[in-house]
């Protein structure tokens, strides 16, 4: 393939698809829509990473300097694409910044949003400053400064965090589940307690899918190791006496009432499709599923297809999913996009 691959977006599975083909002799122009590349783990700030411990800002950030050290790869920040048109091996495409990239064929790593929990309004977000998202959380660890209540600066005492926020409830539309917020809650609970010995935590849950391996290095040793207290409960609201913040709801392993007053409230936010997505599947001409995430071709004989040829799909894109995974996705694309550029071909 004499043209570049287009990448669009640059969180970990487009930086993964950018270094998988660069380290193949391919070229590849990389478009973000932002001032930065790193997506949603350098861009929210997060701390440590699941399952690796590793701070986002040494994992992710290692993976942008050497995309950004590479040749092969030119970047465009700030930057979309307008229009997109072309067959395999010949695509064109528009960006907003004015300039046209011919391509052979595109990798979509577009991502996702940040479940908003405004939509959630009887859980107090919005309405209590103390009552924060699990993404907040995590700027608050990764910007050295720990663990504190908004209001009014203090280390809380007594913590709750609140599962299933934007994920898993059919009366706001998300009735999927966003796969990793049960191990990144156990995982935030665990440094809170490491940051803070005599905060108390709590961890409201329907169901805990710490999946996988997870299970024992996040939710038994959560519980074992750090002493995080888990509740199986339907939550009803988050109020405010005037000094606490009460969590009210049904405890569902007793079948009664709990009402338990806190410091800190923290809402495990779920993945949203991305806010962009319906124009992303006009622009590239590519399927949605039901949900609004991009609809993936058969994964067990065309892995990373779209319903568009030569158009390729990785990471949260596709639906719900971790870092680790997303960077995986990003090399397998990329290796479809290879095998486009350099055909098999068999001698007679």
């Amino acid at each position: 393939m004499s043209k570049p691959v287009l990448i669009v977006g640059g969180g970990p599975a487009g930086l993964a698809a950018a270094h998988a083909l660069t380290q193949a002799g391919e070229r590849v122009v990389l478009l973000e829509k932002t001032s930065g590349l790193g997506g949603a783990p350098i861009i929210s700030g997060y701390a440590k990473l699941v399952p690796s411990g590793e701070w986002a800002r040494d994992a992710i950030g290692g993976m942008v300097r050497r995309v950004r050290e590479e040749q092969l790869a030119t970047v465009h920040l700030g930057t979309t694409v307008k229009a997109f048109a072309g067959t395999p091996g010949n695509f064109t495409a528009e960006l907003s910044n004015g300039a046209a990239v011919e391509a052979g064929a595109a990798i979509l790593c577009t991502g996702f949003t940040h479940f908003d929990s405004l939509n959630k309004p009887e859980w107090g977000f919005g309405t209590f400053p103390d009552v924060v998202t699990t993404a907040q959380v995590e700027q608050m660890i990764s910007s050295g400064k720990g663990v504190y209540c908004p209001s009014n600066g203090r280390k809380p005492q007594r913590v709750a965090i609140l599962l299933c926020v934007g994920s898993r409830d059919r009366q706001i539309g998300r009735p999927w589940c966003s796969k990793i917020c049960c191990t990144v809650s156990a995982n935030i609970a665990m440094e809170i307690r490491e940051q803070l010995p005599e905060c108390h935590v709590y961890i409201y849950y329907m169901d805990i899918r710490t999946f996988g391996l997870y299970e024992t290095k996040y939710y038994w040793r959560s519980q074992e190791e750090f002493k995080i207290k888990y509740i199986k409960a339907r939550i009803a609201e988050v109020t405010s006496d005037g000094e606490k913040l009460i969590v009210k709801g049904e405890d569902t392993l007793v079948k009664r009432p709990i009402s338990i007053p806190f410091d800190l409230v923290v809402h495990a936010i779920g993945m949203d499709p991305n806010v962009d997505n319906k124009l992303i599947a006009e622009t590239f001409g590519v399927a949605l599923e039901p949900h609004g995430y991009l609809e993936r071709g058969n994964s067990y004989g065309n892995t990373a297809e779209t319903s568009r040829a030569g158009v390729f799909v990785a990471g949260a894109a596709t639906g719900p999913e971790s870092i680790d995974d997303s960077i995986a996705q990003g090399y397998a694309a990329a290796m479809r996009a290879l095998a486009l550029a350099r055909p098999v071909r068999v001698s007679a």
